[in-house]
């Protein structure tokens, strides 16, 4: 994957994909919003100055398919730069799509996630006990997870035989109950996109990736898109307790979200969404470890418009729009370090997630107080907005 020409690492439909996106332009020394129109990248900020007002628009679709705008070049050309720039260097770059949306995440909806997330629980954030504890818990268990609907009659079942044995777990109750676990990952204009650092908090000995589909959704709570996100997961702070997952999952750098956003249309729609392949690899730059996995998303326990109802409605409203994670079915158990160890990540390692309609978000690891700092947030793009003379179109009127 390394050596992938960047063509690769686009949707594999380029063509016919509908894409919209974030680069940072140094001659205007801030953000742009674009538009990918056959595999031709189109600034479209003077239509719409950021990509929250840009989805709340009617003609959302038309806009982003016919509107005039400054020629940024070739796709592969903005992909390119994104993987090889050199810090100083004045060509375009790939930002994280999404802008003043609230980062929301839902968490344990796949069965193989559920149990990891037990595992962290009674391991309390101890890797060498994790493999134990997998076994033990598999053999405990005795039914497939997968098989059972959160909030159903069997579910109440099954939780109430779980608390007769002293094993209910918090995870089981999100899991297999009736309501999703949505927390926030991260704040608006923090998500790093293709190409960046992400980052793991100094303190986390076991972390890991975690590949998931982000749904764009628009203040009216529809989805308009999707695009590929890493939700950084520090399992042994998770672990050690459920209260500090503000700690495990909102640092510097780590979310990340890209490439681009496609947009839903006749040939990308939720559908394509929940019968999704996404697919991991990690690639050691220190060691020649490598780990492959992949998320089924018909295996999730929990449609994605059951998730969006969970996050906004009458009980929850989000103006500016927000960014849904779905979840993940992986959670990496190859050694890496230690037999019975597990996996953790190495500062250098390359993570690709990808999957064809929406292709590759490719980012590297470092510690979260190393990597480059977050500065430009919500008041320094409506400066910079104001500078550039676009603050009018800031509404998407």
């Amino acid at each position: 994957m390394k050596d992938a020409p960047a063509a690769a690492l686009l949707p594999a439909d380029l063509p016919q994909a509908l894409l919209v996106g974030r680069v940072w332009r140094s001659d205007v020394d801030g953000p742009s919003v674009v538009a990918v129109r056959n595999g031709e990248v189109f600034d479209i900020t003077r239509h719409a100055s950021t990509v929250s007002a840009l989805f709340e628009r009617d003609d959302l679709v038309k806009l982003v398919r016919t509107a005039p705008g400054e020629s940024l070049g070739r796709v592969e050309k903005l992909v390119e730069n994104a993987l090889l720039a050199q810090p100083g260097d004045t060509v375009p770059r790939l930002l994280a799509p999404n802008d003043l949306q609230a980062i929301k995440a839902c968490g344990v909806t796949f069965a193989v996630s559920l149990l990891e997330r037990v595992i962290e629980e009674q391991a309390g954030g101890n890797p060498a006990r994790a493999d134990q504890l997998r076994g033990e818990l598999l053999s405990s268990i005795g039914a497939d997870l997968s098989s059972i609907k959160p909030g159903s009659p069997q579910a109440e079942q099954l939780k109430q035989a779980f608390i007769k044995r002293g094993a209910w777990s918090q995870y089981m109750e999100v899991g297999i109950g009736p309501y999703a676990e949505v927390f926030s990952k991260s704040q608006p204009m923090s998500a790093v996109g293709f190409g960046a650092d992400v980052g793991l908090h100094p303190e986390s000995k076991w972390n890991n990736p975690e590949p998931e589909i982000v749904l764009a959704v628009d203040s009216r709570g529809k989805p308009v898109g999707a695009t590929l996100g890493n939700d950084v997961n520090l399992r042994d702070i998770e672990g050690r307790s459920a209260l500090l997952l503000g700690k495990a999952k909102d640092n510097n750098g780590s979310t990340a979200i890209g490439p681009f956003i496609r947009l839903f249309d006749d040939s990308f729609s939720l559908d394509t969404v929940r019968n999704a392949e996404v697919r991991l690899l990690i690639e050691g730059a220190d060691d020649a470890f490598e780990l492959e996995g992949v998320s089924l998303m018909k295996q999730i326990s929990r449609d994605p418009l059951d998730l969006v109802s969970q996050t906004c409605g009458a009980h929850h409203q989000y103006p500016d729009g927000f960014m849904l994670f779905l979840g993940t079915m992986f959670s990496p158990i190859k050694d890496r370090d230690a037999k019975g160890g597990g996996f953790t990540h190495h500062k250098g390692d390359r993570v690709t997630i990808a999957s064809p309609a929406l292709g590759a978000l490719i980012n590297h690891v470092h510690r979260s107080d190393e990597i480059a700092p977050w500065t430009f947030g919500v008041r320094a793009l409506y400066s910079n907005l104001a500078r550039r003379g676009l603050l009018d179109n800031s509404t998407g009127e």
